[in-house]
């Protein structure tokens, strides 16, 4: 099951190869409406916390940490995160998030995470 989660900015086009399109930001992108997105779901709860994202501020520089810190809140969040293995167990999940920066945002964090646990592999 590798390569289940894949990560990809909602104002991408929709693309057949994307599955369950699930927007993982807790604040709605701007510009963009719900149709466009064409979302399976939104899971504003394993976004990372409103602290977190505020500290992280989009700073290359504090990648490693709050990559850290992240990893920590999801930890703590099985629940949320077990949503997200199941919907991997019929089929591939597009992480979708909002940034600019296509190497640092909670997306890239969370598939890393979710991979690095098992998620991919269990599909649970």
């Amino acid at each position: 099951m590798s390569g289940r989660f894949r990560v990809k900015r909602v104002y991408e086009p929709v693309s057949s190869g994307d599955g369950q399109r699930v927007l993982v930001d807790r604040i709605w992108p701007r510009g963009i409406s719900k149709h466009t997105a064409s979302l399976s779901l939104w899971l504003k709860e394993v976004a990372p916390s409103a602290d977190l994202r505020k500290w992280f501020g989009h700073d290359a520089s504090r990648w490693e940490e709050f990559r850290r810190r992240y990893r920590i809140e999801l930890a703590g969040n099985e629940e949320t995160v077990a949503r997200l293995r199941g919907l991997a167990g019929s089929g591939p999940v597009t992480l979708l998030y909002g940034a600019s920066d296509t190497l640092h945002n909670n997306a890239v964090a969370l598939a890393d995470y979710l991979r690095e646990t098992g998620a991919d592999e269990r599909g649970q």
